[in-house]
């Protein structure tokens, strides 16, 4: 089953771990928290596809994040 997110409306956040230099740009919208999704998307390519998480699924990867759970090479 395939579902589709009508994203015209998202206002986008970049990252705080994104960097300045151009690299490991990611953004998220919490637009559509309420209905249950957050999309995220590579902001250097705005015009290009976002991949549409449900809530606790980005609640659970933000909060290992947070907690080092992905070190950095």
């Amino acid at each position: 089953m395939s579902h589709h997110q009508n994203l015209v409306s998202a206002n986008w956040i970049k990252s705080s771990y994104s960097s300045s230099s151009g690299g490991e740009c990611v953004e998220f919208s919490p637009t559509f928290a309420a209905s249950g999704v957050v999309p995220v998307r590579d902001s250097k390519t705005p015009q290009g596809p976002a991949v549409v998480f449900p809530t606790t699924a980005w609640s659970s990867f933000v909060s290992a994040v947070k907690h080092g759970e992905f070190p950095t090479a």
